[in-house]
């Protein structure tokens, strides 16, 4: 099979027979063979009885149900576990993504060998409101991530089938895919400029708690991907200098009192303040504190990690008949 086609679909009743007759024709007219799996995440209209509907006139178009919403992430792992395709797309429901990018986009992956291609909405039909935090968001994770995507969010993506296969989403870390893939060493990573259509049915989904909750997502997927296996490396390295350096400072204290008390080194005899007052000494116990905290975490990490099951867990309600 050349492609699978992975939609998340949350509420998007009016648009999908528009869509799923847009791919049909699309794939028909390039003679690619394909599969199309509308991932239902929880939706409250009637999405998944048209999912169902369009499912039994058309084999190649299959449907799986989340019993409630769990979010974009949820969707797309779910998909890319039962994707066939060599190629394996991604898209959402509401028509802003062209099916007419596939082809294109397809044969970057399998003539020039990309890992990866994203989606670049050059041109966009939103408002402000919405564009200019998403130019912000792109900046700041294209510095950060050293990866030189223009729009990471952009819905229509396409990866090698061993990328979607290799690569854990889970939470909302779906925008953050092209890292996850990178750092798990596919790095051929590519962009294509896509036409963007205005919405045509409905409202979106996304508010501005995205962009706060992205920045969070990107400190998240850093530390997860770079110490998952390994907490010790992380927790141990600054519990080791947090307690190395309480220590010292408390061995400071002690030798200065004792300097003091005996008249070492040609000092002058003297009663100096007791250790237990200064403030320095307040300071090295919390430093000594932390430092055991953190080693204790980052061993207790290492055990949890060496024997921690998969953590996406998603009950699915229903099936199409055609899976």
């Amino acid at each position: 099979m050349n492609l699978s086609i992975i939609i998340p679909v949350y509420n998007e009743e009016e648009s999908l027979k528009e869509l799923s007759a847009w791919i049909e024709r699309v794939m028909n007219e390039n003679n690619l063979s394909y599969e199309v799996f509308f991932m239902d995440d929880g939706s409250t209209d009637s999405s998944w009885n048209i999912i169902a509907e369009i499912s039994k006139t058309n084999p190649l178009i299959k449907g799986i149900r989340f019993l409630r919403n769990y979010g974009k992430s949820a969707a797309l792992s779910v998909g890319f576990e039962n994707a066939m395709g060599d190629v394996v797309f991604t898209m959402d429901a509401d028509l802003q993504d062209s099916p007419e990018e596939i082809p294109a986009m397809y044969n970057m992956i399998v003539k020039e060998k990309y890992d990866l291609v994203s989606g670049w909405k050059k041109i966009r039909h939103d408002p402000y409101s919405k564009t200019l935090p998403t130019r912000l968001y792109n900046f700041v994770t294209r510095k950060m991530s050293g990866i030189h995507l223009h729009d990471f969010n952009c819905g229509l993506k396409a990866y090698r089938k061993e990328v979607v296969k290799n690569v854990e989403v889970y939470g909302e870390m779906h925008r953050y895919i092209p890292l996850i893939a990178k750092w798990s060493g596919f790095r051929k990573i590519g962009e294509k400029v896509v036409k963007h259509y205005p919405r045509k049915f409905g409202k979106t989904k996304f508010g501005w708690e995205r962009f706060i909750n992205g920045f969070l997502d990107f400190l998240s997927i850093s530390f997860v991907t770079r110490f998952e296996k390994k907490p010790m490396h992380f927790f141990g390295t600054f519990g080791t200098l947090s307690f190395l350096t309480g220590f010292l400072i408390s061995i400071w204290l002690i030798l200065d009192k004792l300097v003091k008390l005996n008249g070492w080194f040609g000092n002058e005899i003297s009663i100096p303040r007791d250790v237990t007052v200064q403030p320095l000494f307040y300071f090295a116990l919390v430093l000594l504190i932390i430092g055991t905290q953190l080693f204790l975490a980052g061993f207790l990490g290492d055990m949890i990690s060496r024997n921690s099951m998969s953590r996406n867990v998603y009950k699915i309600a229903e099936k199409t008949e055609n899976i």
